[in-house]
């Protein structure tokens, strides 16, 4: 067994598992709209009520705890040390199966009184179903930690997508089923949280696939208790405190999320609303969940390969090239998240209807657009600070950041209802991102983004939302000429994210904001610099 990959399969590794990982994402977030489509706003309510919850389970077996593994197994193999790496796997899956059937027990005999503290009794039916992924998770995590300690990241990345293809699959057909059926929202909810199970199924049938086709040993020669017992400490340990800061680090969005299931609908009703209204209201709300995780795929594609490239680095002693890297990780992310949150809310209303039918809460949803910048930042300096080995800190602060979420919640809810669950988003997450640059700027004991560069950015964003504004203005005739109301909002939308993307480079490109060899850096950036420069006239020197 080859103990550890050389550098070259090491970046092929890193590209196949980002890859997997983005193609999980943004399928992620488009399921949510046909869903949506299919089981109205209450539908739509009833579900992401429990979704968080899952949310969990996927960050703890995709990011959290297989990073972990394979970084233990990759140095006991490279010590030579092949029975303490497999000791490890053992220990490991059984910490981390105590840990699955604790969650389990407490989702699944704990489903009624869960249902009932978040406001909704009819929930427990879905949090029972959500609690089988618990029992799961163990096995994908330690697989996955196995072949990424391997440098096989192929595994991993086919069992992500399958999971991801299957679990989807299974929401829209279920839901569309039961709705067709005539069966109640909450058991179409059930059946769309039930792609949890098959999903998790279908990855651990890949994962066990690779692995009786690659062992080339007794997995089990070196499993006595005795060596086990001795061992278990180091891992435990390595798990709890790593494990859970990493996988903490992962789940921004979904802390997010998870502090709205709990508490936004129970204090809409605290209000005097009516329980289908807040259902409703909450159900439009989170119509801003799919936009935003679509919004921060960059920051996400990035923040994935930015960890292995700044250890690389720090572990060769090169502060001037992690500096490079830093600034631009944090050019790129800051760039697109204003440029995805500026055009976001500028096209909100068109963007609403098409997506979702309606035009329904786009005053809420264009005030948590500005969320994708940042989560954006947030995520990426999240990864920075991964990769520089300061992973309990960012962990620290997004944990403070849900309890300020949490608490803002009950503070502002009942005075704007869904607008102030919106502002308390942006309040508590500007918080945590101004903890985490301070932190940035100490750790790197300089500033990273120009005062001129970040101008610049402020100047392009500024000029796109005037056009995506005066666009729109001029265009509003579509929906007189076309029927329906939801065609003309395509064409619209469609055409307006286009040109206003076209409008935000071509003042970026002239302003000088990146250099030429940073712009074709980033995706599609060369191409994008040529068409730019032969529409304007300009020339690529």
């Amino acid at each position: 067994m080859r103990p550890v990959a050389n550098s070259n399969e090491l970046v092929k590794g890193a590209m196949i598992l980002t890859m997997g990982a983005l193609v999980t994402k943004i399928l992620s977030a488009v399921y949510r709209v046909p869903f949506q489509n299919i089981v109205g706003d209450i539908g739509f309510y009833i579900y992401q009520q429990v979704y968080p919850f899952y949310g969990v389970v996927l960050v703890l077996s995709t990011y959290g705890f297989p990073v972990v593994i394979s970084k233990l197994y990759t140095e006991q193999q490279a010590s030579g040390n092949s029975g303490r790496a497999d000791r490890l796997l053992a220990i490991a899956l059984v910490f981390l199966g105590v840990i699955g059937f604790i969650l389990f027990s407490f989702f699944y005999f704990g489903s009624e009184w869960i249902a009932e503290t978040i406001g909704d009794p009819e929930l427990s039916l879905l949090f029972k179903v959500v609690s089988i992924p618990f029992l799961v998770f163990p096995l994908t995590s330690v697989f996955r930690g196995y072949f990424q300690g391997k440098g096989n990241m192929v595994p991993t990345a086919v069992s992500q997508v399958s999971e991801q293809f299957v679990r989807v699959a299974t929401i829209l057909f279920l839901s569309a089923l039961f709705v067709q059926q005539g069966y109640s929202l909450y058991f179409a909810g059930g059946g769309a949280v039930f792609g949890s199970v098959t999903g998790g199924i279908i990855s651990i049938g890949v994962l066990s696939f690779f692995y009786l086709r690659d062992r080339e040993e007794n997995p089990f020669r070196h499993f006595q208790v005795k060596t086990i017992a001795a061992d278990a400490a180091w891992v435990i340990k390595a798990l709890v405190v790593q494990g859970f800061a990493i996988s903490i680090s992962g789940m921004l969005l979904i802390l997010y999320q998870m502090a709205d299931s709990i508490n936004l609908y129970s204090t809409l009703l605290v209000t005097g609303m009516a329980s289908d209204e807040a259902k409703t209201a909450k159900g439009i709300f989170d119509r801003g969940q799919p936009l935003i995780q679509l919004g921060t795929v960059v920051a996400t594609s990035m923040s994935l390969s930015l960890v292995p490239a700044i250890s690389g680095e720090k572990s060769r002693n090169r502060p001037a090239m992690i500096l490079q890297k830093v600034r631009f990780a944090l050019k790129a992310s800051l760039i697109f998240g204003a440029a995805a949150a500026t055009g976001l809310y500028s096209i909100i209303v068109p963007a609403n209807i098409m997506l979702f039918e309606n035009s329904n809460g786009s005053d809420v949803l264009g005030v948590l657009s500005a969320m994708i910048l940042l989560a954006s930042m947030i995520l990426t300096i999240t990864s920075i600070l991964q990769g520089l080995n300061h992973t309990l800190f960012p962990a620290t602060v997004i944990i403070a950041g849900f309890g300020l979420k949490y608490g803002l919640n009950l503070l502002l809810v009942p005075i704007e209802g869904t607008m102030g669950a919106a502002y308390a988003t942006l309040l508590s997450m500007l918080v945590v991102l101004i903890i985490m640059v301070l932190r940035l700027r100490s750790v790197l004991s300089q500033a990273v983004l120009s005062i001129s560069f970040m101008a610049k950015i402020l100047v392009s964003s500024a000029v796109m939302a005037l056009f995506l504004r005066f666009y729109l203005y001029m265009t509003d005739f579509l929906y007189v000429l076309i029927e329906p109301d939801r065609l003309a909002a395509l064409f619209q939308s469609l055409s307006a994210v286009a040109l206003g993307a076209l409008v935000y480079f071509i003042i970026l490109i002239k302003t000088k904001a990146l250099s030429e060899q940073e712009l074709t850096t980033l995706p599609l950036g060369s191409r994008l610099m040529q068409v730019i420069l032969n529409k304007t006239g300009g020339n690529s020197k």
